[in-house]
């Protein structure tokens, strides 16, 4: 009776993804956690547990999103759920507005292109990522995710420069302890740091086979449910197939083309040129009451 059963929802499987109109939508919900434990002014006292739980609250927004994947065979289109997406309110959510959000990742796998519409200070861009295969470890373990049974791959990954969920502040205390990993630590400024490298583990699934995941990864024989990447895990919730309304998916075209290296170098020089001023306007500000 059972090889009856996995007969049927093989040949069902086989059928439905070999249907030329086949799509997909995967709903994943995206958490972040932030040390905090060092927060506060270098020198200064630290900041107190009650301190930490507001300025939590406040990040909440910015650290927990829900997001999109519509996909085909091929080709996908990756945002953050309209409908769920934080109104920008409070300062630090105004500031991430003028910075940008997320923006639409497209990737299509068969042609190797991978392409971001993103904003940032009121500018748009179309940032190209060279889409090399990813070397994916592939591992014999396996969990299950709601009805699909995944297996679990890791990845060595080179971190993302303007990803700042991996930043940690330096703890002078621990510097001979963390000597021997100081090959894989970039200085970002006098009191952050952030690795070099880390370790991405995902969970895919071979019952829905298409190469294809959240954000930018893929490269796996079958579509990945979970993320988990320094302190952030991407999680899927919900998946359809073959959903009655269904979403045209093509590149985006709108804004300036760059490539990722270059986009990378323009927002750290702007980060850089805002650090500036703010520093300049501090100084001004300490040295008011002197005389």
């Amino acid at each position: 009776m059972k090889q009856l059963f996995t007969f049927i929802f093989t040949f069902v499987t086989v059928v439905t993804f070999a249907q030329k109109d086949f799509q997909g939508k995967a709903t994943y919900m995206s958490k972040t956690t932030v040390d905090m434990t060092n927060f506060g002014r270098p020198g200064g006292p630290k900041m107190t547990e009650a301190r930490k739980k507001q300025i939590a609250e406040r990040m909440k927004s910015m650290l927990e999103k829900t997001f999109i994947l519509t996909f085909n065979k091929t080709s996908s289109i990756y945002k953050e759920d309209a409908k769920l997406a934080a109104p920008n309110v409070g300062g630090g959510s105004r500031f991430m507005g003028m910075m940008g959000g997320s923006g639409v990742k497209y990737k299509n796998t068969k042609d190797k292109v991978a392409l971001e519409s993103t904003e940032f200070f009121g500018k748009k861009f179309l940032v190209s990522d060279e889409m090399k295969t990813p070397e994916w470890e592939l591992g014999s373990e396996t969990k299950q995710i709601g009805n699909y049974t995944c297996f679990k791959a890791t990845l060595i990954k080179e971190v993302d420069p303007l990803d700042f969920s991996n930043m940690r502040r330096r703890d002078d205390k621990k510097k001979n302890e963390t000597k021997k990993d100081s090959s894989n630590v970039v200085k970002v400024t006098e009191e952050i740091e952030m690795p070099k490298q880390i370790v991405v583990t995902a969970w895919y699934t071979p019952q829905i086979p298409v190469s294809n995941g959240p954000g930018e990864y893929w490269g796996l024989p079958g579509l990945i449910l979970e993320i988990n990447s320094g302190r952030t895990t991407v999680l899927c919730t919900e998946i359809v197939i073959n959903p009655s309304e269904k979403e045209e998916i093509k590149a985006p075209t709108k804004g300036k083309k760059i490539k990722r290296e270059d986009y990378t170098t323009t927002v750290k020089k702007k980060m850089e040129e805002m650090r500036e001023m703010f520093r300049n306007r501090r100084g001004r500000g300490n040295g008011r009451g002197r005389h």
